[in-house]
């Protein structure tokens, strides 16, 4: 599998990583010998980045991830999160042990990315944090786990207002940050037609490679969505927020039926392998975040990363079909 630089860290990472959050639920809810016969599939195909956070199933994804990775005992690279807690208290407490459980679950004395698990804001209000707060409290706290040996790099996740994440990427703190970016709001590297019915991001990953920072690509199938289905896996969650689309899962849904036109003029063999291979077509992308229900899951995302990018005239008959929604209400 390719692997592409992650920023300014020096790290090689593959193309796609292994994503263990409650949406897809495998990591979550899944039976253990599942787990890990998915882990080492994924290892096998080249698969070196595996990212979870606290907040997955309340610990039982760091839990779980670390049972199987303390057995099979690979050479990978291990992302997790905090989110702080919307009463604020000692921010940098709350950080410092929330990461030592982290590292408890998984079975490590560090892990190689902590990042920010909260919305970004304007202003402070609830999990949603403003950009001062994350300057004045929690890159101090970072840094000083940094220091301490207990993580190697630290980034955030790029959902909330976007001109506060743009100073984020700007401010030089963070090595690495997690991009919503899929079929449904190419935003994050392209510029969107006037009237699109969707969050711009305006071309954040552009401003990330100007910066060195990183970038994991997530909502790559905004939550599930972008199978042309409502349906769920049992596992995951019963209902995903769309973030940074549409206004409710079901109008993504529509819309990414809407895209099938790819299929039929044989740019992609489904939606999913379609949405894949867009978000891999752009080289300002690190890596490509897939969640998981099960096996078959995994070897789609597989299969559809080992058929490389959508071709020039695929990215320009997806173009023509995005253009489509503008105008139309969020």
């Amino acid at each position: 599998m390719e692997r592409r630089k992650l920023g300014r860290t020096g790290l090689d990472i593959s193309t796609l990583t292994f994503g263990c959050g409650a949406v897809g639920g495998l990591m979550t809810r899944g039976e253990p010998a599942d787990q890990e016969r998915a882990v080492v599939r994924a290892l096998e195909a080249g698969v070196n980045h595996f990212d979870t956070a606290a907040d997955y199933g309340a610990g039982a994804s760091e839990e779980n991830l670390g049972r199987v990775l303390a057995r099979l005992k690979p050479d990978v690279i291990v992302s997790s999160k905090v989110r702080v807690p919307a009463e604020r208290p000692d921010i940098g407490a709350a950080i410092a042990a929330s990461l030592d459980a982290s590292l408890k679950r998984l079975k490590r004395d560090h892990v190689d990315v902590f990042q920010l698990h909260n919305v970004i804001g304007v202003h402070a209000d609830g999990l949603t944090m403003s950009v001062e707060e994350v300057l004045s409290d929690v890159v101090p706290a970072l840094t000083a786990a940094r220091e301490q040996g207990k993580t190697r790099f630290f980034g955030f996740t790029a959902i909330g207002e976007t001109a506060s994440l743009h100073r984020l990427i700007a401010c030089g703190a963070f090595h690495t940050a997690q991009v919503p970016y899929n079929a449904l709001n190419p935003s994050p590297g392209e510029p969107l037609p006037e009237g699109y019915p969707a969050q711009d991001y305006d071309c954040i990953l552009d401003r990330a490679a100007e910066s060195g920072v990183g970038t994991i690509g997530i909502r790559v199938l905004a939550g599930g969505a972008l199978s042309g289905s409502e349906a769920r896996n049992p596992l995951g969650l019963a209902s995903v927020a769309p973030i940074g689309s549409g206004a409710s899962y079901a109008a993504d849904v529509a819309r990414a039926r809407r895209l099938e036109p790819m299929l039929r003029e044989g740019h992609a063999a489904s939606l999913t392998e379609m949405a894949m291979r867009f978000v891999i077509a752009n080289p300002k992308l690190s890596t490509t975040e897939i969640g998981l229900a099960n096996m078959g899951e995994l070897e789609a995302a597989l299969d559809a990363v080992s058929k490389g990018p959508l071709s020039a005239a695929a990215l320009a008959r997806l173009k023509a079909l995005q253009a489509g929604f503008a105008g139309e209400p969020r």
